[in-house]
């Protein structure tokens, strides 16, 4: 296909019909350079939107040559890219298509602008979610697709019911539901957990033909009832790790290692590293670096050691202001005082002072002291039972003022 649009100019009626000798189909060559798939450019061509070398085309019966122009609603097709493929966690609620009748949301809505026309690679339903293959070239989307490629798909389904492994196993040799026959599926059963209502049961199957709705179909013949399904491989591309929105394209060399069979020699990329690479969604998903561009920024350290400081003081456990009996003590001079802790304490009576140690001599006011010292009065006035007339203590000496 030629990028001049004026180079051949009209093209005379006779001109279609002798373009059909070689080249390859209208609808195959529109579908490798990104603009639709082929029954979507069967519509077109029926809606009268496609001109090879300036006529109008009525049939997708018609073969292209080299030097041939086509044309999209007036626009001239392009040179057909290298083949590039992308990997796409589909959540659920999005309808694989371009447009939707219904006025649902689609996945190609979704998808950053800055990505070349994109074509998915077979579908999930509305409430399936999982890994869709999108790709800008039409043929390799084809051929993906054929089950004669043998791909191998692999679910995750959740379901309601009560099934076994043995039957599960049954699905081997194939089943026909409602007509429609089904090939070997393999199916595991991992997990069932009981319920009020039944059981919930998470089952892994795989399958190589991809048929509409395939496993909703053939696990509701088995009496199960599908409340999430998740696609977690498509041939040799698996969903790994890719969050639910994201997109991830699939690099040259993986491209050329697993699908040169699928690709035209002329259609291979080239190079190692992908073209695309996805800018995080979120602010949270990448943080900026911190930039010291004033001295402000420059005492951030101090003022993070004097909050980490402070923070280990206010987490540190407080102590007990009560020590136990049994824990030694120590005082200033490194003395352990263990006994201190440790002697029972005698009671007095209130009102009056302890007893201070005993002292040799007599006291003021002569009178030998009659037997050992007693506690002294308190500053409270002296009572009226039991207390001791004023006057020197008899056995002299010098008292001590209270």
């Amino acid at each position: 296909m030629v990028h001049d649009p004026h180079r051949n100019g009209p093209a005379a009626p006779g001109q279609v019909a002798a373009s059909a000798a070689g080249g390859e189909r209208v609808a195959k060559a529109l579908a490798r350079a990104g603009v639709a798939s082929r029954r979507e450019v069967e519509r077109l061509i029926a809606a009268g939107r496609v001109a090879l070398n300036g006529q109008l085309l009525t049939t997708p019966a018609v073969k292209v040559d080299a030097g041939d122009v086509l044309t999209v609603d007036g626009r001239v097709v392009n040179e057909p890219e290298p083949a590039r493929l992308f990997r796409y966690h589909k959540p659920p609620g999005l309808v694989t298509t371009h447009k939707d009748p219904q006025g649902r949301p689609t996945v190609f809505e979704t998808l950053p602008k800055d990505l070349p026309r994109l074509i998915s690679v077979g579908r999930l339903d509305l409430n399936s979610e999982g890994l869709l293959l999108l790709t800008n070239d039409g043929g390799l989307a084809r051929a993906l697709e054929l089950p004669a490629t043998g791909l191998v798909r692999r679910y995750r389904a959740r379901a309601r019911g009560r099934i076994s492994q043995a039957r599960l196993d049954r699905l081997k040799d194939g089943i026909t539901v409602e007509g429609v026959h089904y090939g070997p599926i393999e199916a595991s059963l991992d997990k069932a957990r009981e319920g009020p209502q039944g059981a919930n049961l998470w089952i892994t199957l795989t399958l190589a033909e991809g048929k509409n709705r395939e496993v909703r179909r053939v696990l509701e013949a088995l009496g199960l009832r599908v409340n999430r399904l998740i696609r977690l491989a498509y041939g040799p591309f698996a969903l790994g790790a890719l969050a639910a929105g994201d997109i991830e394209e699939v690099g040259p060399r993986v491209i050329r290692e697993q699908l040169a069979e699928f690709i035209a020699p002329q259609n291979l990329p080239k190079g190692e590293r992908a073209q695309w690479r996805q800018k995080p969604l979120l602010p949270s998903r990448e943080k900026a670096p911190a930039e010291p561009t004033d001295e402000g920024s420059r005492r951030q350290p101090a003022k993070q050691s004097i909050d980490r400081s402070r923070r280990r003081e206010a987490e540190r456990p407080v102590k007990s202001l009560i020590r136990p009996a049994s824990q030694a003590t120590f005082s200033r001079k490194g003395r352990r005082d263990e006994e201190a802790e440790t002697k029972p304490k005698k009671a007095y009576k209130a009102g009056w002072a302890k007893p201070k140690p005993k002292r040799s001599g007599s006291r003021p006011g002569g009178g030998p002291s009659a037997g050992p010292r007693g506690p002294r009065p308190s500053a409270s006035p002296p009572r009226s039972s039991g207390a001791r007339p004023p006057g020197p203590r008899p056995g002299g000496g010098r008292g001590r003022r209270g």
